[in-house]
Order: C-alpha cells, then structure tokens, then sequence
C-alpha cells in the first residue's frame, strides 16, 4: 500500500530487527567498493565586493584519503568548501572530478558528482524521525512512500553501516553525538564518495569524536570514501589525516603530509612567516594601576563542555594585553563572560577593585565598552537605523531622554557627530544599519563605544575580521589612541600580526588555559608557535 509521507509514520511499523524482510532487503548503499574519485580545486578565487575571500587556491583530494584543511577564521576554509559544493559561484578557478572540469553550481550538482558535505549545525528536522530524515534528504525523495520497502532498504543499510542510530528514534531525543552521527549516515545513505566535514566534533566530547573519526578513517582506510575536514584541533589532525592543506587570509599557504610535519610546522603554516612587531606610537605611562582583574574563571561552551579552564589575567590602565589563539581554545568564551553574555561556573571578574558581573548598570558604573567579533549579529539591531544603534549605550539617559521620553533630535544630531568623527559611510543617519558594509557596521560600533571620554576598560575581539586595508589601520589607531589616553585594552584576536602590531603583553590561549605570557618586546615567535599547538 501507498501511503503519502507523513499519514503513516514509519513508527507504525514492527521495528527493524523484528521485520522478517531485513535479511533478504537490498544491499545497502555504501557497501559498494567503488573507488572514490579523484578531487581537485585549481585557481579557485572569489571575491565578495573588495573582500578577497580566495585568491588563486589550489587543493588536491586523492582517492581514499583523508585530508585535513587548516586556517585561522577567515582564511577562506568556508569559501573554498562552499565553491566546491556549489553553494558559491567562484570568480576564477576549476573543479576537477577525475580530470575533468565540472560545473557545479548546486549542492545537487556536487551530489550528483558523489560530494556530500556535513555541516557544522545539524540540518535533520528535529520533529520527523531518523528514517524520515534519512528519506527526505535524497534527491528522488517521493511524494507518496512504500514505508515497508523503505523500511527493507534503511533496516539493511543501517545494519552496515559504521555507527547505529535507531531508525524509529526522533532527532529531538538524539543525544548531540547520536545527531552528529545521523549526519553523516545520511551522506553515506545517499552514496557520498567524497565526504567533506566542516568542525564535525564542535558538539562532540572527546571520547565521542574519536569514535566517530575513527569509524569514517575506516571507511578511508578500507578505500569506500575519501575525507576532506575543517578542523582546528590538531590532535584530529595527527591522528586521522594523511595530508593537510593550509589557507592563510584566503591565500594557499602550505600543503604537506601528515607524517612529515608536526603540530608546530602546522601552526607555524597558520600563522605565516616571523614578522617583527610594528612600530606604533604609542605614550608611556608611569603609574601601573590594575583596571581588570580576572580570578579563576570558568565557563562552559553551549553544550555544557567546558572550555574555560581557570584563567586568571590582569589588565592596567594604558595598556593592550593581546590574547592569541588557534580559535575554538575558549576565547569566544571568555570574551562573553567578560560582555555578560555568557555566565561563568566559577570564578570572579573585578573591574576597578569591585566584584563586576558585567551587568548594563555595572558596565555604565565602571566604563566598560566593548567590540566584539561579528558586531552585526553581537553588538547591533540589524533593522534599526544606524543612529538608533549609535544610541544603544545611552538613549536612556540626558541629552536623548528626558524621563520615559526619548529625544529623536538629540539622537540623530549625536549621530551626525559620530559619523563624521569616525568616517562612517551611510545615506543618512535613518540608513538601516545591516545595508552598511562590514567596515562600516564596525567603524558605527566604534563610533559608540569610543566616543566616551570616560571609558575606562575596553574588550575588542578580531576587531578587523574581514575588513579591507583601510578599514584596519583606522581601527588599529582608534585603539592605540585609546590606550595612549589611558583606557586598559583587552584585545583579543586571531591574527597574530595585529596582536604583535599592537600589544604590550601578550598570552597565548590553548585549551581553555594560558600557555605563554611575555611583554611584547621579548616574545619568542618559536615559543607562541608551540604554544598555540598545545605543547
């Protein structure tokens, strides 16, 4: 009997070991030894308006082979995976499956080809079961379902396959490791020969990201599939990849194997070549006066994983204290707690000598300001003007209010100031702060954190991320300027030549802890290299 889709829930069926036709079902599909093709991206460029997101990339995928892509956020990882599964149109450059080109411009077309891609957030409906899921995301999916030939193929596939999720089970009462799991099974349901995996064990303990990278390097091993991940855990890396290919600030910055190279090299690769701290102006000041003071903090990632592991930091006043990092060591983490977007489990902040919880009061109280990494989405209201979100520090206050009332002349007029101040580039003041361009979304957030000659305590994370020159270098020197006035600097960021540029002391984050610390003037680039490894 034909049923449509969702009248008949599979449910409804004897499970799967109890269903006599199991054993005389078709062969699952990723049992079939066929050699996996040949992956190759030549010249890939792609520009996103004056951001240069890949320039010229070269990558070569071998049959049965797991291979690792390497790079800080931002090199271009994204892109170039996304190039490849059709997501993104390049500028410049081929895809060549068996030496041969191919236009893929969909990921149905890279399915097609045998490339299936598991994303870093789960994309299965959390409110259909695993073998719907496991139907939906075929590309010949039906309209109306033979729920027991379904059920012969899926209990026959399922019993090859290298992990188990039950096929009965909803996605909403899947653990995250039996989720991430789902994920992958569904690519190699859907006969994927080249599995590429963008931080497939960011929701995974470490226990459970060794089994399920163990059970795909099987798969490698045993020639069914081939691998390409994005990762920043180098143990992932010595452990289960053959080469790794490195991007740095979109560019092709090394390739080698696994056997050959070890975890420094690697890291060395991701940061490039030893550059020598830039000079910058910047003013001496006599008095050492601790402004923040973090104790033992704690927190967790949104999973409940730990990811900071008792840090303990001072900044003083008129000085930038630089944090560097491979990213995904928990300094996102800490950068929320310090925001108050993220509660620590243990530990104190203290601002100024006072215990600080980062609350809207406290952050007024003691000067508090902020720049945090991707300000549109963290630090603005994407459909309110751009003076609206000029004003988020002090609409409540005199001159933009007078009791409940808020005052639209005094906040437009302040607007006006800050854009001209800082350069913004925007219509008007009216101007929708999401139709700006990324700099400028920044040089606007800028704009109302700096603008306080008062501002005692500044937190900045990857300011510059994906801004152009220009972009850069003026907030480089809005944050010099800061420090020169006496404003304590917390700079936390992913390019390490920003970090040495700009930094009197830097520390290096690994694990959710402090590895290195030094004045900026005596850092040893060998030291900070092993160090942002984890050794």
């Amino acid at each position: 009997m034909y049923v449509i889709f969702r009248a008949i829930p599979p449910s409804s069926h004897p499970p799967p070991s109890s269903s006599p036709s199991t054993t005389t079902a078709t062969a699952p599909l990723n049992i079939e030894i066929e050699a996996p093709p040949e992956l190759e991206v030549v010249n890939m460029t792609k520009q996103f308006g004056k951001l240069v997101a890949l320039d010229h990339v070269s990558m070569l995928l071998k049959p049965g082979t797991f291979h690792a892509l390497l790079g800080e956020n931002g090199a271009g990882k994204s892109t170039l995976v996304k190039c490849i599964m059709g997501f993104y149109r390049p500028d410049q450059g081929d895809v060549l499956i068996n030496k041969h080109s191919r236009a893929i411009d969909s990921p149905r077309d890279a399915q097609r080809y045998g490339i299936g891609m598991v994303y870093q957030h789960f994309t299965s409906v959390p409110a259909m079961t695993v073998a719907e899921n496991l139907v939906l995301s075929r590309i010949d999916s039906p309209h109306f379902i033979n729920w027991k030939d379904e059920y012969d193929r899926l209990s026959a596939f399922m019993a090859n396959a290298p992990f188990q999720v039950p096929l009965d089970a909803l996605i909403s009462q899947l653990a995250a490791g039996q989720k991430q799991k789902l994920e992958i099974l569904k690519q190699l349901y859907l006969k994927s020969k080249i599995l590429i995996l963008d931080e497939p064990t960011s929701v995974l303990t470490p226990d459970e990201a060794d089994e399920v990278l163990g059970l795909i390097r099987q798969q490698v091993t045993s020639g069914r599939l081939s691998v390409l991940i994005i990762t920043h855990k180098f143990r992932e890396v010595t452990r289960f990849a053959d080469e790794v290919t490195v991007l740095r600030k979109g560019k092709f910055a090394g390739h080698g194997s696994v056997q050959d190279l070890d975890v420094s090299d690697m890291a060395e690769m991701m940061m490039g070549e030893r550059k020598a701290p830039q000079p910058v102006s910047k003013v001496t000041h006599e008095h050492v006066v601790p402004v923040l003071d973090v104790q033992d903090i704690h927190a967790n990632k949104d999973n409940g994983l730990p990811a900071v592991n008792g840090l303990s930091l001072t900044v003083h006043k008129g000085e930038i204290v630089g944090i560097a990092g491979i990213s995904g060591n928990g300094q996102k983490e800490l950068v929320e707690v310090l925001a108050g977007q993220r509660s620590p489990t243990s530990g104190q902040v203290h601002v100024n000598g006072q215990l600080y919880l980062a609350t809207r009061s406290e952050m007024y109280q003691h000067k508090v300001f902020a720049l945090p990494e991707e300000p549109l989405r963290n630090a603005c209201v994407p459909h309110m003007s751009v003076a609206e979100n000029m004003a988020l520090r002090t609409f409540d206050r005199p001159p933009q209010s007078k009791g409940f009332l808020l005052l639209l002349n005094a906040i437009r007029t302040m607007a006006h100031g800050l854009i001209k101040q800082f350069s913004v580039k925007t219509p008007s003041p009216e101007t929708p702060i999401s139709n700006l361009s990324g700099g400028n979304v920044q040089r606007a957030v800028l704009a109302r954190e700096l603008s306080s000659d008062s501002i005692n305590l500044l937190i900045a994370a990857n300011p510059c991320f994906g801004l152009d020159f220009a972009a850069v270098e003026f907030i480089h020197g809005q944050i010099v300027e800061a420090r020169n006035r006496g404003v304590a600097v917390l700079l936390v960021s992913e390019d390490l030549d920003e970090l040495l540029k700009l930094s009197d002391r830097l520390l290096v984050i690994s694990g959710g802890k402090f590895a290195y610390e030094s004045p900026i003037d005596q850092a040893d680039f060998s030291a900070i290299s092993h160090s942002m490894a984890g050794h």
